[in-house]
């Protein structure tokens, strides 16, 4: 056995000198490099090759690591975390508009709103569609309140205008009305109402049908959703993001897809994308998921581009259903089975804890005949889940891929649920005692900001848009805990925690350098972070100052 040693150790000490004799591609040195691996470990520099680290530790250490073709990039004590992973985004769908679109994400005044809507008009042709898709609340205003027709008009007064909050209302300008030909609310889409001010005027607002509205609206061409992926993603990069896990949305047909696979082709993509397909066609899905995924086997793709299974809309029978009938569990039941028969991971939207007993009935049932936990299957939202829900999740090893809803929409949830409820939703700290998989993100960009910096500051200081502390402190995780969330815990929901999600050495260098120390700048800055350098395989994919 001591001469097996002996040659394992000169074999092993061989081995290791070969690679050492492999420069790295990158060093970074002089940082702060926060792991976010199990024990928090923080080094202060690293070494890449191909794509992956192969060495972390002191500056110094470094030094054997390098060749005459290697890079180095002193961070000059800059942090680094892992890069962060978005649990839950339609970030295909956002893409597709983005350079075609007026963005309010972050604006707090609606003068600085109107002025966004100005400089677009100013660039427009006179006739073109100006429109904003969301991803803003009058919370975030100092106005507190939202735009006026009149005010939309004047910002842009030779262009149809179309300001959408949330999936609930929808303002636009006499121009809009013109362009859309509705003369009165029986031209409105999908039941839509106007909206009337107190004297019983309409205001030019519209209440509902917001998805067939939208339809209406024209659609950017080929070219255009192709550069708005480039333009979103590299976005996505500038604030640390270097994966996304997209549950798919309204209108997200299979052509619709076409421009990131291109992207993809090109080599272009910057971000990982791991995408499940949402079901489009009502007392169709069975048939619609088995046609689709027939040569689509779950996790097919690379590291950059992979299918991940079905959902968020499993069936429309029972999204956001709070009474569902057993008709409608039985529908479900039948697309569930099939998908833990034939590997698929699942991710189902669900917003209400009280009803979430019909969901979970559903998948213990399937759970009976073929197990599910080694399928990461999650649940998307439920804000206000309970300790005993969680129960019956990690039973079943269910994830929760968790939002900052409550940063944009806490102040009107207050109205609906009360000081006591907003205290605890959602129950982070609730659900990561109990040991259920916690993935991070956002829900962008129609509902929600996609800025993870501003997700994760929610996550620590409980507060919405309008400055309010809501959640309680009992729900508040540590920094590390929340980093973790949007790295490690969203990864597991992609199936990638062996390659991504921290920064150990044989997992895949995806990074980002940030402007500030996540771990100690000041709660009330921490929305102002950006990443100086984003590296995602090894490649730097964003550079701002730091050379």
């Amino acid at each position: 056995m001591k001469i097996q040693h002996s040659c394992l150790l000169i074999i092993g000490a061989l081995a290791c000198s070969t690679v050492v004799a492999q420069p790295a591609d990158i060093i970074l040195t002089q940082g702060k490099i926060i792991s976010a691996d199990a024990q928090d470990k923080i080094y202060q520099a690293m070494a890449v090759r191909d794509g992956k680290i192969i060495a972390l530790g002191k500056s110094k250490e470094m030094q054997a690591w390098k060749g005459s073709q290697t890079q180095v990039i002193n961070l000059k004590g800059k942090a680094v975390i892992p890069g962060l992973i978005d649990s839950h985004m339609h970030a295909i769908r956002a893409a597709l508009s983005y350079s075609t679109e007026v963005h309010w994400f972050g604006l707090n005044s609606i003068e600085a709103a109107l002025d966004k809507l100005k400089q677009a008009a100013a660039r427009a042709k006179p006739g073109e569609w100006l429109i904003v898709a969301g991803g803003w609340t009058e919370e975030q205003f100092k106005e507190g309140r939202r735009p006026t027709q009149e005010e939309l008009s004047l910002a842009a007064p030779n262009n149809p205008v179309y300001v959408q909050w949330m999936y609930e209302w929808v303002m636009l300008t006499p121009a809009a009305y013109k362009a859309l030909n509705i003369q009165s609310e029986a031209d409105l889409p999908g039941g839509g109402k106007f909206q009337l001010d107190a004297n019983g005027k309409p205001t030019g607002a519209i209440i509902g049908g917001i998805v067939p509205l939208f339809d209406k609206l024209p659609k950017p061409n080929f070219e255009d959703k192709v550069n708005g992926t480039q333009k979103f993603f590299s976005e996505l990069n500038r604030v640390g993001v270097t994966g996304v896990i997209d549950p798919g949305g309204f209108n997200m047909s299979p052509t619709e897809y076409a421009p990131l696979f291109q992207v993809w082709r090109n080599k272009q993509l910057t971000v990982r994308v791991n995408y499940s397909y949402f079901a489009q066609k009502p007392n169709k899905e069975f048939e619609e998921f088995k046609e689709l995924t027939q040569l689509l086997p779950m996790r097919f793709g690379d590291d950059m581009l992979r299918f991940n299974g079905i959902g968020e809309r499993v069936t429309f029978s029972m999204y956001n259903n709070d009474k569902a009938t057993p008709a409608d569990q039985e529908k479900l039941y039948q697309v569930a089975r099939w998908a833990a028969q034939n590997g698929y991971t699942l991710t189902q939207h669900w917003q209400e804890n009280a009803s979430a007993a019909t969901l979970l009935d559903v998948f213990e049932r399937v759970n009976q005949e073929f197990p599910i936990a080694k399928l990461r299957w999650s649940i998307a939202h439920l804000n206000n889940g309970t300790e005993a829900t969680f129960k019956r999740m990690k039973a079943l090893g269910v994830g929760w891929a968790m939002q900052d809803a409550m940063y944009l929409d806490g102040d009107k949830a207050l109205h609906r649920h009360g000081d006591k409820q907003l205290e605890r939703m959602p129950p982070i700290n609730t659900a990561l005692k109990l040991g259920i998989q916690i993935g991070a993100g956002t829900d962008a960009h129609r509902v929600a900001d996609y800025n993870p910096f501003i997700a994760l500051r929610w996550m620590l200081d409980g507060k919405s848009a309008s400055g309010r502390k809501l959640r309680g402190d009992d729900e508040i995780p540590s920094r590390m805990q929340a980093l973790k969330m949007y790295t490690s815990g969203s990864a597991w929901l992609a199936h990638d925690e062996q390659k991504r999600g921290s920064l150990e050495i044989g997992k895949l260098a995806d990074l980002a350098v940030l402007s500030d120390d996540y771990l100690n700048v000041p709660l009330e800055k921490m929305a102002q972070i950006y990443s100086q350098l984003t590296m995602v395989g090894g490649n730097i994919v964003y550079r701002e100052g730091l050379k």
